[in-house]
């Protein structure tokens, strides 16, 4: 399964308050324009601070068509293989 792990936070959140190393950055404000980009993939694993960006990401990307999306929450719980 092709899955991507998507931290929607700012790029200065990224950047200055840490990341997971395995996942991606881009931000909430500029997702709708990477659906198509996201689309290529079996499942979007969404991760922000709280899990609040995240949640309003997973319900943009399923009300895009894509049906596996995962809100993981806040980025620390990524477990990077």
């Amino acid at each position: 399964m092709k899955t991507i792990i998507v931290d929607v936070r700012t790029p200065n959140e990224w950047q200055y308050d840490g990341h997971a190393d395995c996942s991606v950055n881009m931000p909430l404000d500029q997702l709708t324009s990477k659906i198509e980009e996201l689309k290529a993939y079996d499942k979007v694993v969404l991760v922000c601070r709280s899990g609040a960006r995240a949640g309003s990401a997973k319900n943009m990307l399923e009300g895009s068509g894509i049906k596996q999306v995962e809100n993981l929450g806040p980025w620390q719980n990524v477990t990077c293989n």
